[in-house]
C-alpha cells in the first residue's frame, strides 16, 4: 500500500475514530446501545471446479471487528474482515482480502454534524471478462476496492429561512486485477487507480405557507475530482432554484431550473505503431507526455425539471420529475415506504454524469448508518446491496457501480430497488436493479478502439435471510444473480449467480461455523464454469 493511499485513507479513517471518541462522551446522557466486538479466526477451505473436476484447499486466518454505537446523537456501525487465505498448491496464489463497511454520523454541536463511511470490498474489474462471485479459487478479473469519505454538515434557520452547507473529501483505490479472462485480440480498456474529490453543497429555502403560498429554495453546489489516470479532472458547478406549490395536504407540484458548467478533461494516452495504448506492468494506460488537455465532455447552460410530491402519511414520499440536462430529457425518481419498524421499501431513478469515484462514493453516503451484517464468508460482501438493521430504513446498492471499474467518465441511468423487513427473529433482504452506463472519452484519432459513445448495461438480484435458532446459534444464506452486457462489438454478455448458507454455533467467546456455497459463470464462447465451496471456521471473540 503507497504511502498516498494510506495517508488520504487514514484522512478518511481519522474521522470515523473521531466519531467513535465523540461518540461516547455524546451518549452518557442518553439511554446508550452500544457494542463492539473484536474477534480472530481460523478456517479451512475447499473448493471443487465441477467443470473441471479440480479440488483445492485452502487454510485461512482472519481478523475483524463489529462496532455499533446507536443513540439519539449517535449513528455509527463498523463491520470489517482481514483474511488470508494459504493455498496447498503453488498453482494458485495466497491472497489477501479486506471487506468492510464502516458508516458514521454523529452530532457534535448544535446545527454541527460530521458524516463518514468507509468501504472495503472485492469486485471485477472489466465488465467483459470473468465474473467469479466467490472469493476462493480462481479469481480472475477481480479487484480490491477501497473508497470512503468524511466531511461537516452544518443546519440552521435565520427567522422562517433554513440554511444548510456541507463539504465532503473523497477518496477511492482500486488494485490492478491480474487475468481478467477477455479473449486475446480484444480491444484493451484502462485500469481504474485513484481518484479524490472535493465537494461543496449549500442551499437556504422556506417552506410554503411561511412567506409565499410556494415553498422557495435556493441551493448551489461544487464537485471537483482528479483521477489518477491519464491526468483525468472532473469540474462541475451548479446554482439553481425550486418552487413546491401545495396542490392538497398529501399532494405537491415541483419545478425547478438553473445553471450548471460542467467541464471533464483528460490526456491522451501514449500509442504505439499499430495505435494501441502502452501500458504499465498493471496494465494501466501511460499517458503522452507530449498530449495536450483534452475534452472528454462538457455541458455550460440552462438546466430545470419538473414534477410531483406525494406524501399520503409520515411513512410514504414518492417523488417523479421529468426535465432537461446533459443536453437531453432526464427522468428521476424516489420511493419511500415505511409501515412499520420492521419493514421498509426504497426505490430511485437516476440519472447523471459520474466518475467512478465520484458515483461510488455518493452511493456510500446512501448506504444506512445500522445495517445487517452479511456473514456470507465466499461472496463480495459489502459490493452489492446492504440492508438496514431495522428503524424504518432499507438500505442501498452500489451493483450499478461495481458492474464493473471504469476509468472513463459516464452518464450513469438506471433504477434500484430494496426491501428490508423483519418477522419475529427472522431478517431479511430483498434488492435488485438495472444500470446502463454511456461512456465520455475524448476522440484521440489515432487510437486503434476509443471508450467514447459505448454503452453497457447490467441487471442484478439479491436476496438475504438470517434467522436466529437459538441465543447461541442461526443460519443465514445468500443468492445473488448478475447479468452484463458490455456494449463492445463482438464481445458476448456474461451471467453470473451464486448461492450460499452459513450455520454458526457460540459457546461463550469461542464461536464455530459451517458454510456452503454454489457459483456459476456463463459466457457464449466460453466453457461455463460451477464452483462448489466448503469451510468450517473457529472463532474467538474478545
Amino acid at each position: 500500500m503507497t504511502r498516498t493511499r494510506i495517508s488520504n485513507l487514514s484522512a478518511i479513517a481519522g474521522g470515523l475514530v473521531a466519531l467513535l471518541a465523540i461518540a461516547p462522551a455524546q451518549a452518557q446522557e442518553q439511554q446508550r446501545r452500544s457494542r463492539i466486538s473484536p474477534y480472530i479466526e481460523i478456517g479451512q477451505i475447499v473448493s471443487a471446479d465441477l467443470t473441471n473436476d479440480d479440488v483445492l484447499t485452502y487454510s485461512t486466518v482472519a481478523a475483524g471487528v463489529n462496532a455499533s454505537v446507536q443513540t439519539k446523537r449517535t449513528q455509527l456501525q463498523v463491520s470489517y474482515r482481514y483474511e488470508r487465505h494459504f493455498s496447498y498448491t503453488k498453482r494458485v496464489g495466497d491472497d489477501d482480502l479486506h471487506n468492510g463497511l464502516a458508516r458514521g454520523s454523529v452530532s457534535i454541536a448544535p446545527n454541527l454534524s460530521v458524516d463518514a463511511g468507509l468501504l472495503a470490498t472485492q469486485t471485477r474489474t472489466d465488465i467483459r471478462g470473468a465474473a467469479p462471485i466467490a472469493q476462493v479459487g480462481r479469481r480472475d478479473n477481480i479487484s480490491q476496492v477501497f473508497s470512503g469519505y468524511v466531511g461537516p454538515t452544518y443546519a440552521t434557520h435565520a427567522g422562517p429561512v433554513g440554511l444548510a452547507a456541507s463539504y465532503r473529501y473523497g477518496y477511492t483505490k482500486a488494485d490492478a486485477p491480474g487475468n481478467t479472462g477477455v479473449p486475446v485480440g480484444s480491444p484493451r480498456l484502462d485500469v481504474f487507480d485513484t481518484s479524490q474529490s472535493h465537494t461543496l453543497n449549500a442551499s437556504a429555502g422556506v417552506k410554503a405557507g411561511e412567506i409565499l403560498p410556494v415553498g422557495i429554495n435556493v441551493s448551489g453546489a461544487y464537485n471537483r475530482e482528479t483521477a489518477g489516470q491519464l491526468d483525468q479532472k472532473f469540474d462541475d458547478k451548479v446554482v439553481r432554484a425550486d418552487l413546491v406549490l401545495p396542490v392538497v395536504p398529501t399532494l405537491a407540484v415541483t419545478a425547478g431550473a438553473g445553471y450548471e458548467k460542467l467541464k471533464i478533461t483528460q490526456k491522451d494516452a501514449l500509442l504505439d505503431a499499430s495505435g494501441a495504448p502502452v501500458v504499465d506492468r498493471k496494465g494501466r494506460f501511460q499517458t503522452d507526455p507530449a498530449s495536450p488537455e483534452r475534452i472528454a465532455y462538457q455541458t455550460d447552460g440552462l438546466i430545470y425539471d419538473a414534477g410531483v410530491i406525494w406524501r399520503p402519511s409520515s411513512r410514504t414520499t414518492l417523488q417523479a420529475r421529468v426535465g432537461r440536462r446533459y443536453g437531453g430529457t432526464t427522468y428521476l425518481g424516489s420511493l419511500s415506504y415505511a409501515p412499520s419498524q420492521s419493514i421498509a421499501i426504497q426505490a430511485g431513478v437516476y440519472d447523471s454524469v459520474q466518475t467512478f469515484g465520484g458515483q461510488l462514493r455518493t452511493g456510500l453516503s446512501g448506504l444506512p448508518t445500522a445495517f445487517l451484517e452479511q456473514r456470507a464468508l465466499f461472496s463480495q460482501q459489502y459490493g452489492g446491496c446492504t440492508f438496514g438493521a431495522g428503524g424504518g430504513v432499507a438500505g442501498g446498492c452500489l451493483n450499478g457501480v461495481f458492474q464493473s471499474i471504469s476509468t472513463a467518465a459516464y452518464r450513469a441511468r438506471g433504477i434500484d430497488a430494496v426491501i428490508s423487513a423483519t418477522r419475529g427473529k427472522l431478517n431479511i433482504g430483498f434488492g435488485g436493479g438495472y444500470a446502463s452506463r454511456r461512456f465520455l472519452a475524448p476522440d484521440q484519432p489515432s487510437a486503434a478502439f476509443s471508450i467514447d459513445g459505448v454503452t453497457d448495461q447490467s441487471y442484478y438480484a439479491q436476496a438475504f435471510a438470517n434467522l436466529p435458532l437459538t441465543s447461541s446459534s442461526g443460519i443465514n444464506g445468500t443468492a445473488v444473480f448478475n447479468y452484463y452486457d458490455s456494449g463492445i462489438a463482438n464481445s458476448a454478455g456474461v451471467t453470473s449467480a451464486a448461492a450460499t448458507a452459513l450455520y454458526y454455533h457460540n459457546f461463550g467467546r469461542i464461536g464455530t461455523s459451517a458454510s456452503a456455497g454454489l457459483y456459476s459463470f456463463s459466457q457464449n464462447g466460453v466453457a461455463d464454469q460451477v464452483t462448489a465451496t466448503g469451510q468450517v471456521g473457529v472463532r474467538y471473540q474478545f
